[in-house]
């Protein structure tokens, strides 16, 4: 009773134009316990407790005592797995506070009842966040993620690499172009240059196939009746045909995305672009200094039978239902400053960008409007990255459906794409593989609204 009452007095101070003053009520109303509020997080999320644990600093009249433990898993399937056998096992005590998960995860934990809906949170500020930030985690009317970024594919190219063969980066805007590029490199570089990199890991179907080259070429698993309909899909066949062209020409370097080898080679200028989320610029930042001011961001190639640019990837901070979680309101709170309170965001970035550590664009469209957020970089040659990052997302694809059969999908697909990768069958081999072991082991898929 008392969050919805907060919560409408949130929604009339809005209405009201006293955005702030309805927080600080929230403030001197809400007063937490010390304690340690637990966050499962892959990837880097060490540098985002540094904004949690300087956000407490600030807020000692509600948060005295209260500290962050950010516990790392390997990946979102991980986390979820660990909070479904927690809850199973009865231990509600010992399940993290939080979590941050992309849709395929949210989609299997809130159908068990494990994320907390945040719909009636989250009402005031959809309007106020850049176009579909909360549609990944909206599932049956619910929203179960608070959205934590939203990113687009992109194209970053080593500028200084074509210059140096006279390549004309600008015909990548189709992924005809994209792939004659790769050939003139190969050609004029005598085969020193990649265009670009090949996983023999499951991050081959992570990154070019469900975040990247599907969307764009509105390719289908299901239909929507939920049917396995991938080795048939015309868009599959030009999604993944488009990659067996790249590798078969030998435009690739084998080698496995975030591991030293392949910076390396980025250093030493054998790599000239990445087709691949925005979020590889922190990577870039970090490890391949060496190439500083040569990199520049493109949109992605399109299809030009489909016409549109890269998918979003969306990623969410999801509060667990663990019972009475006591940190909720807190949670929601330090979301939101994260998102609206420009200033602190900013001095959070500045000091990312001083440790070469990640961040993304904000998900607030009165945050992307501020002059920080179109600011020049360096490490891009004078371009700002920024704001050609919120740039990309226009004309975006729509991502690939999601259904709580997918964790198990992406595990068959990627395994045929290991395979192809590894030499042991052809990509129509793999595809064909692909329906034949979703049908046999899945079956069909729900499709949820």
């Amino acid at each position: 009773m008392k969050r919805k009452m907060i919560s409408g007095l949130l929604a009339a101070a809005m209405t009201m134009g006293l955005f702030g003053g309805a927080f600080a009520a929230e403030a001197e109303e809400t007063v937490y316990p010390a304690g340690t509020i637990t966050i499962y997080g892959t990837g880097q999320p060490q540098y985002l407790k540094e904004y949690m644990d300087a956000w407490v600093e600030r807020h000692q009249d509600i948060a005295a005592g209260v500290t962050f433990d950010i516990v790392q898993t390997e990946g979102h399937a991980q986390s979820r797995e660990n909070i479904t056998m927690t809850a199973l096992s009865g231990a509600m005590e010992d399940l993290p506070d939080a979590v941050w998960l992309d849709p395929v995860n949210i989609m299997d934990l809130s159908q068990a009842d494990l994320l907390v809906d945040e719909s009636e949170f989250l009402a005031p500020y959809i309007d106020q966040m850049v176009d579909g930030a909360a549609d990944d985690a909206t599932i049956n009317g619910g929203i179960y993620g608070l959205p934590s970024s939203v990113r687009p594919n992109v194209l970053f190219y080593n500028q200084e690499i074509f210059d140096k063969y006279g390549v004309d980066p600008s015909m990548m805007t189709t992924f005809d172009g994209y792939i004659e590029a790769g050939r003139q490199l190969k050609e004029k570089s005598e085969g020193k240059v990649y265009l670009s990199y090949i996983s023999p890991s499951s991050k081959t179907w992570r990154y070019w196939g469900r975040r990247g080259l599907m969307p764009q070429a509105d390719a289908k698993i299901w239909d929507e009746d939920g049917n396995v309909v991938i080795g048939e899909d015309a868009g599959t066949k030009l999604a993944l045909g488009a990659l067996d062209t790249l590798n078969s020409e030998g435009l690739l370097m084998k080698t496995e995305i975030m591991e030293p080898a392949l910076y390396d080679a980025i250093n030493n200028q054998e790599v000239a672009t990445f087709y691949i989320g925005a979020f590889w610029d922190e990577f870039l930042r970090k490890n391949c200094q060496a190439t500083s001011g040569q990199w520049r961001v493109m949109a992605s190639p399109v299809f030009e039978e489909v016409g549109t640019a890269g998918a979003p990837v969306s990623s969410y901070f999801c509060i667990v239902n663990k019972g009475d979680n006591v940190y909720q309101g807190l949670l929601e709170q330090l979301w939101k400053d994260f998102h609206f309170d420009t200033e602190s965001r900013n001095a959070w970035v500045e000091s990312m960008e001083s440790q070469n550590a990640p961040y993304a664009n904000p998900i607030s469209l009165s945050m992307l409007e501020d002059d920080f957020w179109k600011e020049p970089s360096e490490f891009y040659g004078g371009m700002s990255f920024r704001e050609m990052e919120g740039k990309c997302l226009e004309n975006g694809s729509k991502n690939l459906v999601v259904t709580p059969q997918d964790a198990e999908a992406d595990e068959i697909i990627s395994a045929e794409l290991e395979n192809y990768v590894a030499g042991n069958q052809t990509m129509d081999e793999a595809i064909a593989n692909m329906d034949k072991n979703l049908k046999a082991k899945i079956g069909s898929a729900t499709i949820i609204q």
